[in-house]
């Protein structure tokens, strides 16, 4: 496993997820200044994913086809340029097409990553793939303080901080390519010159492995989405602890995702998988059941551990199942399949709206089990074609 490379993709995964992770931190303020109802601000983060869902297979597919590493680039500037002029708008519309263009650059940025890593990988796929994890999981926790900081500061203007990063980071991206260039170059003629028998591509097992990720993604976005405002609205806490309560679920995460591939890499992907849902299981139930923030902080912890843990081992089945469509596969995983589950938040803002958050929350915490069942289901390698590579 070649890390330097790895960590590069990871880094750049953590400067485009800043923005996915600050894109919940603001919602209390839209809300606030805008008068937006739970479903209004919710769609905010629905139009976001709904334009990573469309358009991720296509970068993906693309990237099968011909590598661009200047996606990378110009992925990390659409995303941090969109989020970062919603504050400059006073137009609820305007906001939408401003994350619509951010949800774009995220879907250029993912796929051609996670296929490079999937080449550097060697035999420590899982271990490879949670490192380039935990870049995201790292973003997703920054960028809540990141943003309530600045907006506290400088209000909704605040937002164009994002711009900064990104810049800085779409930079020195562009100083890899032909690094990465190299790395294709050199794939291409391991594929070529190998003769061991092809995988054959299992698209029922991957259909079932992208329910699963849509239903685990319903979980994520609904807690990434509804943490600040349940911390606000239920518990009655300032929007400094929303948001400190959302980096403690995303943070947790950073230990969770390593975690998860080390242990997909020794007892595999399907067991990290099944073991961590039984345990969301347990614990989001217990979530909210209590008020004690204390608690709630603490239970943080294991939920966003978990959570993040089956990350690298789910993206890393779906590139197993589809083993010449390495690109596709990243993009569905990581886009479609996810993004799909972020289209579900306008529906836990409808429950909020109508009844309270607490019962948005609860919504979530019944989605384990059916997870679980779906998971169960997945074989844990896909089976090999008998015939040699011509």
């Amino acid at each position: 496993m070649k890390r330097q490379s790895i960590w590069t993709l990871s880094l750049g995964h953590l400067i485009t997820d800043v923005n996915q992770g600050a894109l919940p931190a603001i919602l209390p303020f839209f809300i606030s200044t805008y008068d937006l109802t739970y479903t209004a601000a919710a769609s905010i983060v629905f139009a976001a994913n709904l334009a990573s869902s469309v358009i991720q297979p296509i970068f993906g597919y693309a990237a099968d086809r011909f590598s661009k590493p200047w996606l990378l680039s110009i992925g990390l500037l659409l995303a941090g340029f969109g989020l970062g002029l919603t504050g400059l708008c006073k137009s609820y519309q305007l906001i939408m097409v401003l994350t619509i263009i951010s949800g774009i650059g995220i879907a250029a940025y993912h796929p051609e990553a996670a296929r490079l890593v999937n080449f550097e990988a060697g035999n420590h796929k899982n271990t490879a793939m949670s490192i380039f994890g935990v870049g995201g999981t790292i973003g997703f926790a920054i960028g809540p303080f990141l943003i309530t900081t600045a907006l506290l500061q400088w209000g909704l203007k605040g937002t164009i901080i994002l711009v900064l990063p990104v810049t800085f980071m779409a930079i020195f991206m562009a100083t890899q390519f032909s690094k990465f260039k190299s790395i294709v170059r050199e794939n291409n003629k391991k594929n070529d010159s190998t003769s061991e028998p092809e995988e054959k591509e299992d698209w029922w097992a991957f259909l079932r492995l992208t329910m699963f990720i849509i239903g685990r993604s319903v979980i994520f976005y609904g807690l990434n989405t509804f943490i600040p405002i349940y911390w606000i609205n239920h518990l009655h806490q300032s929007k400094m602890m929303g948001s400190f309560a959302l980096t403690v679920f995303a943070g947790s995460g950073i230990v969770g995702n390593l975690i998860g591939g080390k242990l997909a890499d020794k007892f595999g992907k399907k067991k990290v998988i099944i073991i961590g849902f039984l345990g969301l299981t347990l614990l989001l139930p217990i979530f909210i059941s209590i008020n004690n923030v204390l608690i709630a902080i603490s239970l943080m912890i294991p939920i966003g551990s978990i959570l993040y843990a089956t990350y690298g081992p789910s993206i890393v089945m779906g590139q197993n199942y589809l083993p010449n469509r390495v690109g596709l596969s990243s993009g569905i995983t990581l886009g479609v399949a996810i993004s799909i589950g972020g289209a579900a938040t306008p529906l836990i803002g409808k429950i909020a709206d109508i009844y309270s958050v607490w019962y948005g929350i609860a919504t979530i915490a019944c989605l384990p089990i059916l997870v679980t069942a779906v998971a169960t289901s997945l074989p844990e390698k896909s089976k090999k074609v008998v015939q040699s590579k011509e």
